[in-house]
């Protein structure tokens, strides 16, 4: 099924995602990649471990394929999502999620994973990405700003996701990105809504599988707080009170029960947890710490002058002056 064969709303936010790729050449590149790293890779499905991996990605498409077909909308998935999950042989604690369903897991992250219910959130964690079109969004922000082409944008992620962080970072300076390709590509690959997004549906999505996510709070401020730096995958996906409050709420939420009458993230996680950040708010002083309105110039409390910072009014992810649209959400600046 091409995209454009199936609505534009996305089932899970009740929204249109912001999409300025063509659709086919954008999955071709995806998919490419994808094999590229599995061929030079060690697969090892048929393992013990591998098979667990199997039987948990299973349970959670069938979960995924329930839900949409109890709210009529199976079309947003039906002949379009290629489902496929490996698990290689390497240490590295990480694992990575292709756009149109293709998920690799390294073995290294079974070393902190100690239970079904783990393995199966970040398996849910990945799967919602691609469900809500992450990547796809940011590649169209990027394509619109005319910086990156998907392929070298893509490329240079893969390079990353592998563990050969200098080839791509080789790879962003050729395509001259040198402003934004580390912290946009390595650093910080998902954006911090697109990150509470993922943790809540990855979690409804284990949910729907029956699988117990009351110790998925405490596994991932564990995981993410501490030892973040060691694993690859919690390292990137940095923990702070509000995330860890998010899944904490969704566990209280499910306990009391969920309206499924509409969309399940129509409302985004931050924004019922905190104020959406206008770029006239308040400063706060990075030398002195001291609060300030937020057209002050300079610090009435030790003087240091503020550098002016701008921020998206829909997520408030930082911007820059001559930006037409957020990198993080595509909104038009």
């Amino acid at each position: 099924m091409a995209k454009d064969d199936r609505s534009a709303l996305n089932p899970f936010t009740g929204k249109e995602h912001y999409d300025k790729v063509n659709d086919d050449k954008f999955l071709e590149e995806c998919y490419q990649e994808y094999y590229k790293i599995l061929n030079q890779a060690q697969i090892v499905d048929n393992s013990q471990e591998g098979q667990i991996l199997a039987t948990v990605a299973t349970n959670l498409i069938n979960a995924v394929e329930d839900y949409l077909s109890s709210i009529g909308r199976l079309d947003y998935v039906e002949d379009y999502y290629d489902w496929e999950f490996h698990l290689i042989l390497e240490d590295t604690v990480n694992a990575f999620c292709i756009p149109g369903g293709k998920i690799a897991v390294f073995t290294g992250i079974l070393s902190v994973v100690h239970s079904e219910e783990e393995l199966a959130f970040i398996l849910g964690h990945e799967m919602a990405h691609a469900l809500l079109d992450h990547t796809r969004t940011r590649v169209s922000a990027q394509n619109t700003k005319n910086t990156l082409t998907t392929a070298s944008w893509f490329g240079s992620f893969a390079f990353d996701l592998i563990g050969l962080g200098e080839v791509g970072s080789l790879t962003r300076a050729a395509v001259n990105t040198a402003s934004i390709g580390s912290q946009y590509l390595l650093l910080n690959p998902w954006g911090r809504d697109q990150e509470l997004e993922a943790d809540r549906l990855g979690m409804l999505i284990i949910h729907w599988a029956g699988y117990d996510i009351s110790g998925v709070p405490a596994f991932w401020q564990k995981m993410s707080g501490q030892n973040a730096n060691n694993f690859d995958f919690f390292s990137t996906h940095p923990a702070d009170e509000k995330r860890i409050n998010v899944m904490k709420s969704l566990v209280l939420e499910i306990e009391e029960g969920i309206d499924y009458s509409k969309p399940v993230l129509a409302e985004t996680p931050n924004a019922k947890s905190a104020p959406k950040i206008e770029n006239t708010s308040v400063k706060t002083c990075p030398k002195c710490g001291h609060v300030e309105g937020g057209d002050s110039v300079f610090c009435t409390n030790c003087g240091a002058k503020f550098e002016e910072t701008l921020h998206c009014t829909n997520c408030g992810n930082l911007v820059n002056a001559d930006d037409k649209f957020c990198t993080n959400c595509g909104n038009k600046l």
